[in-house]
């Protein structure tokens, strides 16, 4: 009885201790492209607060904000680039009204208008009006939630990507 138990409460604890990552880690392409929106900003949103970390994508230690995209879909088995210039040809730039949660959004820096600086995840989806989190190494220094129609984000942006549908 007591060996039974032992095996019942390995399996039990074995199953329970796979993160989504170790479960979604060999997804095919077709299933990649089945992925819960709402899921991706619900994982998202567990890092609110998360410091913003130069170069860094350790959820322990803090995010900048590629790392932090990266590691939000690198969750869902999707490999997506590490910098934030990467993005600058990657995907088809999207109409503001076909923006969605999980797209994601591409700026400039905020110094130099042709090079990419920034990185965020749609949440709230209402064109040039939506909401994104993302990691800021603005005054926020973490992962936050920002409006995309402020001023500051608005004159950096560059592009609306999907990255989920294929």
């Amino acid at each position: 009885m007591k060996a039974y138990f032992f095996i019942i409460l390995i399996s039990v604890i074995g199953f329970s201790s796979f993160t989504p990552k170790e479960k979604n880690k060999n997804l095919t392409q077709k299933e990649q492209s089945t992925i819960d929106r709402d899921s991706v900003i619900v994982f998202a949103k567990k890092y609110l607060g998360t410091p913003y970390l130069y170069a860094s994508s350790n959820p322990q230690k803090g995010f900048d904000c590629s790392g932090f995209v990266n590691y939000v879909f690198g969750n869902f088995g999707m490999t997506l680039p590490r910098s934030s210039s990467s993005y600058k040809n990657l995907g088809t730039a999207l109409k503001p009204e076909d923006f969605k949660v999980g797209d994601i959004l591409v700026f400039y820096g905020y110094k130099d208008k042709t090079v990419i600086g920034h990185l965020g995840i749609i949440c709230k989806a209402d064109g040039m009006h939506s909401k994104f989190i993302h990691a800021s190494s603005g005054k926020a220094q973490q992962v936050t939630i920002t409006a995309l129609d402020t001023e500051h984000y608005t004159n950096r942006f560059y592009k609306c990507i999907d990255v989920i549908s294929k």
